[in-house]
């Protein structure tokens, strides 16, 4: 069986140039080991030295040079606004003291689904909706590299625990 064992962060690499895709969600662009079959039919062991958040536009180096191309996967998300700059910084500060994945902007944020999450927000003045988006949160304090914000980016090594884990 052919085996990954090299990741090709996006922008290093000509997307063209894969012979193949695989559409995965969060959960499952965060891995080390794992056998996948990629839409066009191709098998292969990703097979890492360590668990790697894979992100949009990555590629995976194949043994016999091929490359694997990485799409984050739409997913069930609530995104969250507030009336104010200063009112979505406190909310992201409540999501963070939670320990929670988040994706960040100028004027929401990005969360899993969590209905408990969300009247939290909701009491604290947020608008919070449900969003169906590839989620590609921060990857945190702890994280080897320079997050998604450009530059060489290398790639997160996650040692975040979930809530009630």
């Amino acid at each position: 069986m052919l085996s990954a064992s090299e990741v090709l962060v996006a922008g290093s690499w000509n997307p063209a140039l894969a012979c193949d895709r695989l559409t995965l969600d969060y959960d499952e662009r965060h891995r080390r080991r794992f056998r996948y079959v990629a839409e066009g039919g191709t098998q292969f062991l990703l097979d890492l030295p360590r668990v790697t958040v894979l992100q949009e536009g990555d590629g995976l180096k194949l043994d016999d040079g091929r490359v694997i191309q990485i799409a984050a996967a739409p997913e069930a998300l609530l995104e969250v606004r507030a009336g104010s700059a200063e009112a979505l910084v406190r909310l992201a500060w409540h999501i963070g003291n939670r320990h929670l994945p988040a994706q960040l902007a100028a004027d929401r944020i990005l969360i899993r689904e969590d209905h408990v999450i969300a009247a939290m927000l909701e009491g604290l003045g947020a608008v919070v909706r449900p969003v169906f988006a590839p989620f590609t949160p921060e990857s945190g304090a702890y994280a080897h590299g320079h997050g998604r914000e450009g530059g060489e980016r290398a790639h997160a090594y996650v040692f975040t625990s979930r809530q009630g884990h």
